[in-house]
């Protein structure tokens, strides 16, 4: 395995995704640029850390941050692009809401894509990168509170508790309750209850 290289620059944007996974809502990005001098104590991969947590450090890094931005993709685009270039695309989109243009931008995974600025992905960067764990954070927070809030609009199909993930909760739900216009229809979950409501 590589090991993480740090690239010798000073504004170094850490981008990474929420969302992959689920059959409903956006994928949701965030990107990134933290201030050398307001460190931020207890950064890591936000699925380490409680959601009480997850939320008072999201709030120290909108606070602390050089600056901070969040990027989308929604479940149509999912549709038409497919999952991964929705992502890329929302990780663009992040990047390019930044206040602040980095110099270099760091991604959590194993691939990247044309932010206009030098790019390279880092493997398990959400715990090696403190850019990346910082925006892993910001994202999970903000896709995990539209869980919530389709959860207020549709409390039958229990998004407050699984987050749209393909749970067998979710789907006895979407069996019993009907395909919503926030879900994927291109995920084959989805696709197949789609199409044996048409049978």
């Amino acid at each position: 395995m590589m090991l993480y290289q740090r690239p010798d620059v000073q504004l170094i944007c850490g981008v990474d995704e929420v969302g992959r996974g689920p059959l409903i809502g956006a994928v949701v990005t965030a990107a990134v640029i933290l201030d050398p001098n307001k460190p931020i104590a207890g950064l890591t991969d936000s699925k380490k850390l409680s959601e009480k947590r997850r939320t008072e450090l999201a709030e120290l890094i909108k606070q602390n941050a050089l600056c901070w931005a969040l990027g989308r993709a929604e479940p149509a685009e999912i549709d038409q692009l497919n999952i991964l270039h929705a992502t890329m695309l929302a990780m663009r989109r992040a990047v390019a809401a930044l206040s602040i243009q980095p110099e270099w931008v760091l991604v959590d995974g194993n691939r990247t894509t044309d932010f206009g600025v030098p790019a390279s992905a880092v493997v398990k960067g959400d715990l090696l990168v403190p850019e990346i764990s910082a925006a892993s954070i910001l994202a999970k927070v903000a896709r995990d509170t539209e869980m919530h809030t389709l959860h207020q609009a549709y409390p039958d199909y229990g998004f407050a508790a699984h987050k749209g993930y393909p749970t067998a909760a979710h789907l006895a739900a979407i069996s019993a309750h009907g395909v919503l216009s926030e879900h994927r229809r291109s995920f084959k979950p989805v696709r197949q209850m789609l199409e044996q409501q048409e049978l």
